[in-house]
């Protein structure tokens, strides 16, 4: 593809996000942009979520582990649908019961004050690392195969980036998020889907689920080595606490089942999220084990995150694979982003600075407005951190890692206020929250090192113990009733 071709697409694309904005936006409020009026249809917040789950992260790197890891990554997948029966079955119900805006809410009239503003800074400070390092994965593939050409440096890349975004979001917020999402996500499955039959084709295979099963790299299950990051049961369950904390303890996710329009649609939602997840997930890796064998037979030499930008984007598959990968990575990337942008917005508005509780409607929506500027720069500073000042990619995945570690005092909290009776020494939850990460990075660290004990994505739920522990221990004699 020529850049001019790239940069037609991109303006076609933003063109239609704009416009659904537009018409999304008419008459909106505080409540249309946290709580989208809670008229969403279930069915639209479903479908849009693949994509906000599925970031360009995601769209690039999960087909590039088949090499290594085969399709083990299917054992986190099925531990997903253990995770999200636990959003559906207890914590949707506690949120509408509560009638929650910010999820971080239920932690105040649970533990108090101290444990509120812990568990929001922890959701702020882990989403805006995240959401800035998927977008500075995108933006150096946009700046290398666009914006080069032009010599448009990458800050600026970064800035037009970001201000696209905020362009479609800064009205309608999370009602403009559900329908942006779903068009997204139909973007993003039609880039797999093409991505699957030109391959296909081109390497002549009769029947794809044949191919699939019959080949070496479909592996799924790993039962022989406790002590593998892949281990089957370690996998599952590392699974099942990821989809609980990042999306039932994440406002970014549960925003937008919270705009539907009853308890029921909303766990409507998150069973056919589910089933259509794990089918998606499938895919990519049937797509990673065709990439695969289509770099080994045609002497490609391309590994992990550079597997299949480098072979949708060589031609040798034809425009259209090239047009749709590019369309997918923008896609999955920008779902995720977006919906970010306006997620942390909600949580500063309402959790830190409380903007609920003025009465002023005009103030509150001034107040809304200068803190989704403010974090959409915030996000532009983050990405040229990433590139200008770290510099280091092995640097920047290990930052990105680490966010995963705030997820674990989250965890924590909710198991200890939803399964125990316990109230806390408010005061001194802070500093268990910032202990027990450091705890379970030092485990993690000893265990491998010491006894080739490899955590893996397990380190959350150690993370989670070593916070409910803290708590336990800090605990009040009198109960929560």
């Amino acid at each position: 593809m020529q850049p001019i071709h790239i940069a037609l697409l991109i303006i076609a694309y933003f063109g239609i996000l704009i416009l659904i904005s537009y018409l999304t936006g008419k008459s909106a409020n505080n409540e249309t942009f946290f709580k989208a009026n809670n008229a969403s249809p279930w069915y639209l917040v479903a479908f849009g979520m693949i994509g906000a789950s599925l970031s360009g992260v995601t769209f690039i790197s999960v087909p590039g582990w088949i090499e290594k890891q085969q399709m083990g990554y299917m054992q986190i997948v099925l531990g997903y649908i253990a995770g999200y029966a636990v959003i559906g079955l207890i914590l949707l119900p506690l949120y509408y019961k509560l009638n929650l805006t910010s999820i971080y809410s239920y932690l105040k009239g649970r533990f108090g004050i101290h444990s509120y503003k812990t568990g929001a800074t922890f959701f702020l400070l882990s989403r805006t690392i995240g959401a800035a390092f998927r977008l500075f994965l995108v933006a150096n593939v946009l700046q290398l195969i666009l914006f080069d050409a032009y010599q448009i440096p990458f800050w600026l890349t970064v800035t037009i980036t970001i201000l696209l975004i905020w362009l479609y979001t800064f009205k309608g917020g999370i009602k403009t998020i559900v329908w942006t999402d779903t068009l997204q996500t139909l973007f993003m499955l039609i880039a797999v889907g093409v991505c699957i039959v030109m391959i296909k084709d081109a390497m002549q295979i009769e029947s794809l689920f044949t191919y699939i099963s019959e080949n070496k790299l479909s592996k799924m299950f790993f039962f022989e080595d406790v002590k593998a990051g892949n281990y089957f049961w370690k996998q599952f369950f590392s699974g099942a606490f990821i989809a609980i904390v990042m999306t039932g303890l994440d406002q970014d996710m549960m925003q937008k089942n919270l705009t539907c329009r009853t308890l029921k649609d909303a766990q409507k939602n998150m069973f056919w999220f589910t089933l259509v997840l794990v089918i998606v997930n499938f895919f990519f890796l049937a797509l990673g084990v065709l990439l695969t064998d289509y770099a080994a037979m045609n002497d490609i030499a391309a590994h992990k995150d550079q597997l299949f930008p480098t072979i949708a984007m060589s031609g040798e598959l034809g425009l259209a694979t090239s047009l749709f990968f590019l369309l997918g990575l923008i896609a999955a990337a920008y779902s995720s982003a977006d919906s970010a942008l306006t997620s942390l917005t909600t949580s500063f508005s309402i959790d830190i600075l409380e903007i609920d509780k003025k009465e002023n409607e005009k103030e509150k929506i001034r107040i809304r407005k200068i803190t989704h500027i403010a974090f959409s720069f915030l996000l532009i500073i983050t990405i040229l951190i990433f590139k200008y000042v770290i510099a280091n990619e092995s640097v920047i995945s290990k930052i990105f890692q680490f966010a995963g570690y705030t997820y674990g005092p989250l965890l924590g909290l909710y198991a200890f206020g939803l399964f125990t009776k316990f109230k806390v020494k408010d005061t001194l939850v802070p500093y268990i929250c910032i202990i027990s990460p450091i705890s379970t990075y030092l485990t993690s660290i000893i265990c491998k090192y010491s006894f080739d004990f490899d955590f893996g994505f397990f380190v959350l739920i150690l993370n989670g113990f070593y916070t409910f522990l803290g708590l336990f221990i800090i605990k009040k004699t009198s109960l929560y009733k």
